[in-house]
């Protein structure tokens, strides 16, 4: 992506898509901005941005050295960054007065600059994240179907003509043309099985609920609706929720309450409106309620979300679901609601057949803990913002569709989790002791004999250290509970970020779900494999590539891939297959909704006042908050 050039007013109009420069956001325009490139017309110098300055332009001082007949050499006054332009420079402004200046010195010697003599340079790249609208809209744009891909790349390798490179000619390297033939495999969907008994044939990679009850129902009887000012009409949400709760199984009583924000509250600051929402509900309700349904007034990116999930899980130990209906709901819509509701209250919506046979290979007749492991980073061009490290592990053994997470901060940009084994005065303050302990408890005081790793966003060169320093530090956290413990390890390597596409060589669709390629593209030695699990509805798939870095379980390659298979049907939320194995979907998802619990945006300003451990480089990495004992080993992800 590349920074349009010109007045940074306008670059700011058209990021945030407001139409009146009053409508800007100056925080987002400060981060948005950061180590930009700028020219000043006034004096068509280059500058690189480093902030904003803390006051408008009229009002923001800097001290300026007297020049004037019979004052001291190195006497300096007080003035205003406009007056010091209008009057000293003779420049005159029309709308800077108004707003912050652009700050493009450095922290003790700042430069600043009024807004409208400021341009940005062309040819810069764009390293910040993009909004939710830029990416839906970048997607769209990049999307093809399968042949028009094939087409796409055919033509890019006919005009780049890299087999006449003379240093390729000479090495006696040739590219071929046409695309590689391999032969690839479709496994069969896997049955699942649903209420009353019945089974479930998944088709193309997906099913429905349609007449069908959910397995393990829950019963919802304390629950309340929070509405934080969205146009919903919440009495027909609600009787929707009940009708569609009562046919999938569930038995959900009325909501006690519905709790409506103060048109007051609305321009108060997200924190402050979740706590007078919280304060109305305590004085209102008898108890704690099992739920509290939030309706928030947007879809995405809104203020209420972390400081609402925050207080609820953190401090409280309520279950809370979010939703934004931007069109009237329907029946649809309200079953994937119960979907997720269902999960995080204790549910089960589906399980696969051999699970509750059980007869799954190698994992049903050893007491088996599958883990998901990921970390989430920043955002690009975000250097000071920590990096959250989220694990996810199965529990309730034989089960493979409940899950539990433990998330941690670490160091901005650091791949390797630091904290799986944490030894502080004798005790081991580690994520896996508290994954490992709680396996334990829900599988009928069973210790895992067998645990599954499957590790998802690193590259080849980072495969030795996912063995060396994480695979090192959960065998630590096991010796450490108990010394003659020794169970197996087994370590699956996931990656997306790779550019191989799959082409059905006679038809026009993407690849079935349950494509499996394991010749032809792989590695001679190793042991790894492609897999669409998924069904490609738009675009062209993308397979995941699976490693197999370490196997002490002795798995052969047709199991591990009915398992890898069979974990991507088991996915909670949705009724379709997913293109990754759920423990680490759901590891993503606990990364990115514990990170909304602090406001990692800021921290770069207020760094010096947080407390936590110091990174590489000074970067201060605050903790996150625990959550409460209530919700700690749900599924609140989900």
């Amino acid at each position: 992506m590349i920074v349009k050039p010109g007045p940074v007013l306008d670059f700011l109009l058209a990021n945030q898509r407001v139409d009146n420069p009053g409508q800007i956001d100056w925080s987002k325009a400060k981060r948005t901005l950061k180590n930009l490139r700028i020219k000043a017309t006034n004096s068509n110098l280059e500058y690189k941005i480093s902030g904003l300055s803390d006051s408008i332009c009229r009002k923001q001082t800097f001290p300026l050295k007297q020049r004037k007949e019979g004052a001291n050499e190195g006497d300096e006054v007080q003035i205003t960054v406009y007056d010091y332009f209008v009057n000293h420079r003779d420049i005159r402004l029309r709308y800077s007065g108004d707003f912050p200046c652009i700050n493009a010195g450095k922290p003790k010697r700042p430069t600043y600059i009024p807004i409208e003599l400021c341009e940005l340079v062309s040819l810069q790249r764009y390293t910040k994240s993009l909004s939710n609208l830029q990416r839906a809209s970048l997607v769209e744009k990049s999307r093809q179907k399968p042949m028009e891909r094939m087409s796409s790349l055919k033509q890019a390798l006919a005009t780049s003509n890299y087999g006449a490179d003379p240093l390729i000619v000479a090495s006696g390297v040739s590219i071929s043309t046409e695309f590689t033939k391999i032969q690839g495999r479709v496994l069969p969907a896997p049955k699942l099985m649903v209420g009353k008994g019945e089974d479930l044939w998944p088709r193309n990679g997906r099913w429905n609920f349609n007449s069908k009850r959910l397995i393990e129902p829950v019963k919802l009887d304390r629950w309340a609706v929070v509405n934080f000012s969205a146009r919903c009409n919440v009495k027909m949400l609600s009787e929707s929720i009940v009708k569609c709760g009562g046919m999938k199984g569930m038995t959900i009583s009325p909501p006690f309450d519905c709790f409506e924000e103060s048109p007051n509250n609305r321009r108060s600051p997200a924190v402050v409106r979740v706590e007078q929402m919280m304060e109305l509900i305590k004085s209102r309700l008898p108890g704690p309620p099992q739920l509290l349904l939030c309706i928030l007034p947007e879809k995405k990116n809104c203020d209420i979300y972390g400081p609402w999930k925050k207080k609820n899980l953190s401090d409280l130990g309520i279950v809370t679901q979010c939703m934004a209906p931007t069109k009237p709901v329907n029946d649809q819509y309200t079953t994937n609601l119960l979907l997720k509701i269902n999960a995080k209250l204790g549910g089960i919506n589906s399980l696969l057949g051999i699970e509750k046979s059980p007869s799954i290979p190698l994992v049903s007749t050893v007491p088996t803990l599958i883990v998901g492991m990921d970390v989430s980073h920043g955002s690009p061009g975000r250097s000071d913002v920590p990096s959250i490290a989220a694990v996810v592990s199965s529990r309730q053994w034989p089960l493979i569709s409940k899950y539990r997470a433990a998330v941690r901060t670490q160091s901005p940009k650091l791949e390797m989790i630091d904290s799986l084994f944490k030894k502080v005065d004798d005790v081991d303050q580690g994520i896996f002791r508290e994954l490992l302990q709680d396996f334990f408890i829900s599988s009928g005081k069973r210790k895992p004999e067998q645990i599954i790793i499957f590790r998802d966003g690193v590259s080849e060169s980072q495969f030795n250290q996912v063995l060396n320093i994480e695979l090192e530090q959960i065998i630590e956290a096991c010796k450490f509970l108990d010394e003659t413990w020794s169970p197996k390890f087994m370590v699956v390597v996931a990656q997306k970020n790779h550019h191989t596409k799959f082409f059905q060589a006679n038809g026009p669709d993407n690849v079935p779900p349950g494509t499996v390629i394991d010749n032809g593209i792989c590695h001679p030695r190793t042991n790894d494999f492609y897999m669409c699990a998924h069904a490609g509805m738009i675009g062209t798939t993308r397979p995941t590539h699976y490693h197999v870095l370490f196997d002490e379980l002795g798995f052969s390659a047709d199991a591990l891939q009915e398992l890898v298979h069979s974990l991507s049907y088991v996915y909670q939320r949705s009724t379709t297959a997913i293109s990754v194995v759920a423990p680490i979907c759901y590891a993503h998802l606990a990364a990115a909704q514990m990170s909304q619990f602090i406001k990692f945006d800021e921290i770069s300003d207020k760094s010096s006042s947080h407390s936590g451990t110091a990174g590489p480089g000074g970067v201060s990495v605050p903790p996150l908050p625990l959550l409460h004992h209530n919700v700690s080993s749900s599924m609140f992800f989900c």
